[in-house]
């Protein structure tokens, strides 16, 4: 049974900084693509990161270099550091992979 378990999110402020973490099981985080997507209220889920199996990062237009995905075969977890974060960041995360999704974690940045 595979698990998506996704921490880390909450309230900053603008220019803040917060890493999510996103804890699997029953996949291994190094043999597949994982990625961060995002959803805002009325908006539609979009891609935050993603990192495939041969580490290689991509991001989003909108991160900008703000981001960094990473992930730690050792404890099987992947994260997102975020940086510079402004109020158009606020939103549900999501850790995924394959099809599998976590149940997301809430950023909420304030002006």
């Amino acid at each position: 049974q595979v698990q998506l378990v996704e921490s880390g999110g909450g309230l900053v402020q603008a220019g803040g900084s917060l890493r999510l973490s996103c804890a699997a099981s029953g996949i291994s985080v190094s043999s597949f693509t994982m990625a961060w997507f995002r959803q805002a209220p009325g908006n539609q889920r979009e891609m935050v990161a993603r990192v495939d199996y041969f580490a290689n990062a991509m991001y989003g237009d909108f991160v900008k270099g703000r981001f960094t995905i990473s992930r730690d075969n050792a404890t099987n977890t992947m994260s997102l550091q975020m940086n510079s974060l402004n109020p158009e960041d606020t939103g549900v995360y999501y850790c995924t992979s394959h099809t599998y999704w976590g149940q997301g974690t809430q950023v909420t940045v304030s002006s």
